[in-house]
């Protein structure tokens, strides 16, 4: 399945890391030269487009003049995912800008894999930009049913972990090799059947009142706690 990525960080991204995505590159202005030439050696197919081409591709994102039509990255199967030490789980998140940060950092910061549980079908072209391509880089699978998931992960051995304001486990007294974190949407959190099948619940220390933190900063506030 392919779509069209913009901004010239993330094509520099995949161009450096995963080029064999590129299928077409569509630039509305003049780039350095050196980035030029790099592009074309990687993908033949550069299109140049007017301005009002390239909002269209991009959908009126800001798209620095750099598009680019990739192929994107595709989920694996529970069972390759299961193979991890360290899973990240996001139950009911859909805003492709957190969830991209979240690849993000869930890279960046150690875990193996991620499992999302869609509702429905997110735009993956939105979580490849916002990771700046590391969705690529993290195996990742798609479970609807969290409640059957968790069994299944107890069964392979995780120690499953779930997120909530309300978290009063101490992670020094956890054994954290193998264990899968579980994050709920920024306003409805993880619900209490999800809750109640933990193994621990744990929180973010907050130094101040204040309703929540975003997901995305908290679950890498957590994610560096585990690892």
């Amino acid at each position: 399945m392919q779509a069209v990525i913009y901004g010239k960080q993330v094509v520099m991204r995949i161009l450096n890391s995963h080029q064999e995505k590129l299928q077409e590159i569509y630039l509305s202005k003049e780039i350095d030269k050196k980035f030029f030439f790099a592009l074309k050696k990687a993908c033949p197919n550069i299109i140049k487009v007017d301005n009002k081409k390239a909002q269209s591709l991009a959908k009126g994102g800001n798209h620095q003049g750099v598009l680019a039509r990739v192929e994107l990255p595709l989920a694996v199967s529970l069972k390759e995912v299961k193979k991890a030490q360290k899973l990240l789980v996001l139950c009911g998140i859909t805003d492709v800008g957190n969830i991209g940060g979240i690849f993000r950092s869930a890279y960046c910061l150690g875990m193996d894999g991620v499992i999302l549980d869609f509702a429905k079908e997110l735009a993956y072209e939105g979580i490849v930009r916002s990771s700046l391509g590391l969705m690529y880089d993290l195996p990742f699978s798609v479970m609807p049913n969290t409640l059957d998931l968790i069994n299944e992960l107890k069964t392979s051995g995780f120690l499953c972990l779930g997120a909530s304001m309300q978290g009063s486990s101490q992670i020094e007294n956890l054994s954290l090799k193998k264990c899968a974190l579980f994050l709920g949407s920024e306003h409805e959190g993880l619900s209490k059947k999800i809750l109640a099948k933990m193994d621990a619940i744990l929180s973010v220390k907050m130094r101040r009142d204040f309703d929540s933190l975003n997901v995305s900063v908290a679950a890498g506030i957590l994610m560096d706690k585990i690892n």
